[in-house]
């Protein structure tokens, strides 16, 4: 078998990735990572043509197998019926990126509980369900790789709106930590990846496109760039891994600063945008 992350000769020793929420942003730019590395790909979003155009382009620019399921994490059997059509297809999955996630714009009692539940389904739930039915394959042939996509907001104290997205993130570092350490004599590789600001249709999404695009540029990424990033500490071994310069930083004055202290300054910082997300509606990408 060719070595990981390297596009390899033979087809049949390829490694095949399962990516969530590949149809735009982070998730595409995981699916572009990857393809290029020669992995084959299994695509899974809400939005079947734009991911079956996807898939067309990683295919024909990179020889590889780019298969197409679509799926809307919300629904509680999408999991399920997910895994069972790897099954169908013969598919075996050895690179599993949890990458699907959106956020729910404006305070908690703004939304009715139902837009929570979604929320958690796709972000913690989806996310567990494909650790816990797809890590035992990886297990028994002692080789595998799962890209948790957090998000440095897991790190930082919590602000008023966008209640859940903080929390959720929090939950998925900490979780591919322990998995981490559950998995390192089993030959399996966890990785929570915690980008930043990353230029996607996140903002869009919440509504603060306006607002954030007045923060400062040295504080952006691109996706690209997090997706390299990403693959590489999965690879490496690393557990927990922060996107770029700004976030360590970001992260370290969370950590040292006292903590009435870091709640006023990213209190003071998010209330810069979380004006127009509370009159936005909630969407999913």
């Amino acid at each position: 078998m060719g070595r990981r992350g390297q596009p390899k000769e033979n087809v049949m020793s390829r490694v095949t990735a399962l990516i969530t929420g590949a149809s735009a942003g982070i998730g595409e730019a995981f699916a572009e990572e990857l393809a290029r590395r020669g992995y084959d790909l299994v695509l899974t979003a809400r939005r079947e043509e734009r991911l079956q155009a996807l898939a067309d382009r990683l295919s024909g620019e990179h020889d590889v197998s780019c298969q197409v399921l679509a799926a809307d994490l919300a629904e509680p059997d999408a999991v399920e019926k997910l895994c069972a059509e790897l099954t169908e297809r013969s598919i075996d999955i050895g690179f599993l990126v949890n990458n699907a996630g959106y956020g729910v714009p404006g305070h908690f009692l703004n939304n009715d509980f139902s837009t929570h539940t979604d929320f958690m389904r796709v972000l913690m739930g989806a996310l567990l369900e494909l650790c816990h039915r797809l890590l035992p394959p990886m297990v028994e042939r002692g080789e595998g790789h799962v890209i948790n996509v957090a998000s440095i907001a897991g790190m930082l104290p919590g602000t008023g709106g966008s209640t859940l997205y903080s929390a959720a993130k929090a939950f998925v570092i900490k979780f591919s930590e322990s998995l981490s350490v559950e998995m390192a004599d089993r030959g399996v590789k966890i990785c929570a990846v915690c980008p930043g600001l990353t230029h996607s249709e996140f903002h869009d999404v919440t509504g603060t496109r306006n607002e954030v695009n007045q923060l400062p540029k040295f504080m952006w990424m691109s996706s690209e760039l997090v997706a390299k990033q990403g693959v590489d500490a999965v690879l490496q071994g690393e557990p927990v891994f922060i996107n770029g310069p700004v976030n360590h930083g970001m992260e370290l004055l969370a950590r040292y600063l006292p903590a009435a202290i870091a709640r006023r300054i990213v209190g003071n910082q998010s209330k810069k945008f979380r004006s127009a997300e509370n009159t936005s509606a909630p969407q999913k990408p």
